[in-house]
């Protein structure tokens, strides 16, 4: 199990992340249109760096659902492979036939 202050930092991360994104989207369509005048580029590059780093999506980590763990998770079931595991034995996951000898 994680730390609850790891997953609860990853959720705040998440939530300002979901709200900056407009204005972060915003910003970089200014620094990418070419037929700007560069000053209004670079002031929309200050803007950006201007903005807590936690707003990036970049920094969101993923993590399982049930656990907490950092490594290791699937995107698809959005699980840790020690959950999905754990899942397959009991017979909790359809179409996962855990083998075991």
């Amino acid at each position: 199990m994680a730390k609850k202050s790891s997953i609860e930092k990853n959720n705040r991360r998440k939530r300002m992340t979901k709200n900056a994104a407009p204005k972060r989207a915003r910003l970089k369509a200014i620094i990418a249109d070419k037929t700007l005048p560069m000053e209004e580029r670079f002031a929309a590059t200050l803007k950006l760096s201007e903005m807590p780093r936690n707003s990036s999506a970049t920094r969101i980590r993923n993590r399982c659902e049930i656990t907490g763990r950092a490594r290791s998770v699937y995107r698809l079931n959005k699980l840790s492979r020690i959950a999905i595991r754990d899942l397959g034995s009991r017979g909790l996951v359809p179409g996962l036939v855990k083998s075991s000898w």
